[in-house]
């Protein structure tokens, strides 16, 4: 884990430097957009478990940044912390000693995001 305690930063500063693949390569990431929307969409399974998949993914695959988008969509699709600490640990069972690692970044992500729509709505 790149020892990140601040997801909401994360997110804006990855955010940022997307916008320049955006403009360099607008085809590749509108099909990317349109994916993640497609493979989010309600169907058999709804989108707040869609979310927690890709949660436990992103825990899976190290990556803090997918930590922090996944838990944000999390907080507003209304996960939750029971929610995302049991598709966590499933992510721990399935991956071992470095998915529990990020898992608990995972949760940290999760707590900070509620904060911050607490905050917002405040």
């Amino acid at each position: 884990m790149s020892g990140t305690d601040n997801f909401r930063d994360l997110t804006r500063h990855v955010s940022t430097h997307l916008a320049s693949l955006r403009t360099s390569t607008p085809g590749v990431m509108k099909a990317f957009g349109e994916l993640g929307r497609a493979a989010t969409a309600p169907g058999a399974l709804d989108a707040k478990t869609k979310e927690l998949i890709a949660l436990a993914l992103g825990v899976a695959a190290r990556c803090d940044a997918c930590i922090g988008f996944h838990t944000q969509a999390l907080v507003k699709l209304g996960a939750t912390r029971q929610e995302v600490d049991e598709a966590l640990g499933v992510t721990t069972y399935m991956g071992g000693g470095p998915s529990l690692m990020y898992a608990a970044g995972a949760v940290a992500a999760f707590d900070e995001a509620l904060r911050n729509a607490a905050a917002s709505t405040a």
